[in-house]
């Protein structure tokens, strides 16, 4: 339905960026301790996933994989978190601090394994006449 409700909203020559993280194998679910507190109900799509939903709907014009970088983000954003903390104290407590360091180096971690991605794909409703030139 979401790649439908995508083609039946974009202009004829419009074109759909989809920023997503995935995964390297289809499966429903993802990881128990992050669906209950990071993003509950959540899943992380692979490649398979998206190519199926969005087949004889849209046209894949351009696929970019920069999960390397996300890891850079997330140690980032932990050390961010860490290095601040000490002004955030009185709004987070321990649980909080212990719980989201977990989840942005564990995070990382996935991303440093290229065990999931992020993704940007651009579709468009009838195809780029003369094609896509991604300045890369």
């Amino acid at each position: 339905h979401y790649f439908q409700t995508v083609k039946d909203h974009l202009v004829s020559d419009g074109l759909f960026l989809l920023h997503t993280i995935g995964s390297n194998r289809s499966r429903s679910t993802t990881d128990p301790w992050t669906s209950k507190y990071i993003f509950p109900n959540s899943m992380l799509p692979s490649a398979n996933h998206i190519t199926a939903a969005s087949e004889g709907l849209l046209i894949l014009e351009d696929w970019h994989s920069f999960g390397h970088d996300y890891y850079l983000t997330l140690k980032a954003w932990e050390s961010n978190f860490e290095k601040n903390l000490p002004t955030l104290a009185h709004c987070y407590n321990e649980r909080f601090r212990r719980m989201w360091h977990y989840y942005l180096l564990s995070a990382a971690g996935s991303f440093r394994a290229r065990n999931v991605q992020l993704w940007q794909l651009l579709f468009s409703r009838k195809g780029i006449e003369g094609g896509f030139m991604v300045p890369r």
